[in-house]
């Protein structure tokens, strides 16, 4: 095991949110997913197509909690909840990622038991309701009810299914009545299809993979995001043992490029610091970000953190060319 802990490998990390993503699309859910270190710095993050902003926070919050606590965020928001609030409100004081206490996120152990990650999934349709017109096959695990939310994550990580919102059978009888499915039938953890229909996603994803492996071949180690127009995250990946910081520089410069149309480094140039108080999103007015355009149009921005600025400018640069 090595005596200083190290978080789960980035490959490891995207193959659970790949099979996240492709349970998602079968089920017709929008959101994102987020696996977050047991060091607390995100590892990597997908949104799928039309998730809407907000999703992805709320979903890194929650696997925040799951990797660094080391129990459920289910069990998290138990104690938090029935804690005296001066203490809830001192953790959430000191622990400024667990700003979203929601039941969902499970912690994600190596083969010795060791806690090396966090993973959940939260947005826009991406919760424990059950999807308008969906049907009670896809949403049923062992001929028992499973919400979408708890699906996602259990599937993802090849896992039993385990309700964490304690409300299954309730949000079921208010659907399907006292309508019950045979095992056989139910869906809910058979095989997904790998997804097709998640354009946005695939491309944000074949960026950063350019990105990390133009790092590569330069021997770096860096964290890349790319958002879409209004700055929130479509996709983010930190290369295994980069700089947990530079996570927050590479989405900071990113939604900076995007939010502004320009290079990153433009802002601290055109406003000084002021800027950054300005937006709903942190923007970051130094090197590393910039917009991507479509036709003519801003549609997103990419940054890359961890290293010299410059550098990740460079490296920024070779991708968006």
């Amino acid at each position: 095991m090595g005596r200083h802990p190290r978080d789960l490998p980035l490959a490891d990390a995207r193959r659970i949110v790949e099979r996240a993503v492709d349970k998602a699309e079968q089920l017709g859910l929008r959101g994102g997913i987020a696996i977050v270190g047991a060091s607390g710095a995100l590892i990597t993050a997908s949104r799928l197509d039309h998730g809407g902003p907000g999703g992805m926070a709320r979903a890194r919050s929650k696997a925040w909690i799951a990797a660094t606590q080391q129990i459920t965020s289910t069990e998290h928001l138990h104690r938090m909840t029935t804690l005296p609030a001066p203490i809830s409100a001192g953790f959430v004081q000191v622990s400024p990622e667990a700003m979203f206490p929601g039941a969902g996120a499970i912690p994600v152990r190596d083969d010795y038991g060791v806690v090396v990650a966090g993973v959940a999934a939260s947005g826009a349709t991406v919760s424990p309701f059950l999807p308008e017109g969906v049907a009670p096959e896809v949403v049923s695990a062992a001929g028992e009810p499973a919400n979408p939310e708890d699906l996602l994550i259990a599937y993802a990580l090849d896992l039993p299914y385990v309700g964490q919102h304690g409300d299954d059978a309730a949000r079921w009888r208010q659907r399907f009545g006292d309508l019950t499915v045979p095992p056989e039938e139910s869906l809910g953890l058979k095989p997904a299809r790998p997804a097709t229909g998640q354009h946005e996603l695939d491309w944000a994803r074949e960026l950063c993979d350019q990105v990390l492996t133009e790092a590569r071949s330069r021997k770096m180690q860096v964290s890349v995001a790319v958002v879409d127009r209004g700055g929130d995250p479509i996709q983010q990946d930190r290369m295994d043992d980069a700089a947990t910081g530079g996570v927050d520089i590479a989405l900071g410069v990113a939604a900076a490029a995007a939010r502004f149309g320009v290079a990153s480094d433009l802002l601290s140039r055109w406003y000084g610091d002021a800027v950054t108080h300005l937006n709903p999103v942190t923007v970051l007015g130094v090197p590393g970000g910039l917009p991507l355009l479509a036709g003519g149009r801003v549609v997103g921005g990419l940054g890359v953190g961890g290293i010299d600025p410059a550098e990740c400018a460079a490296l920024a640069k070779a991708v968006a060319a």
